[in-house]
């Protein structure tokens, strides 16, 4: 699956929500907020799925 910068991702093997912020090397890079500061990692983009779409998982 293609993302594009500003889609929010998640891992598949579970995690947070993230923001697609770009890529580099083949690689999606991510940041996220962990309560304490900005976070950022890079991932393959078969590692990742598309973050809540409907307002159910929004209201969680």
């Amino acid at each position: 699956m293609v993302f594009l910068v500003s889609d929010e991702v998640r891992p598949k093997n579970g995690g947070p929500r993230m923001v697609v912020t770009g890529y580099a090397s083949g690689m999606v890079e991510c940041r996220w907020y962990d309560g304490f500061g900005v976070k950022r990692e890079a991932f393959r983009e078969d590692e990742l799925i598309p973050g809540p779409i409907g307002k159910q998982e929004q209201a969680s």
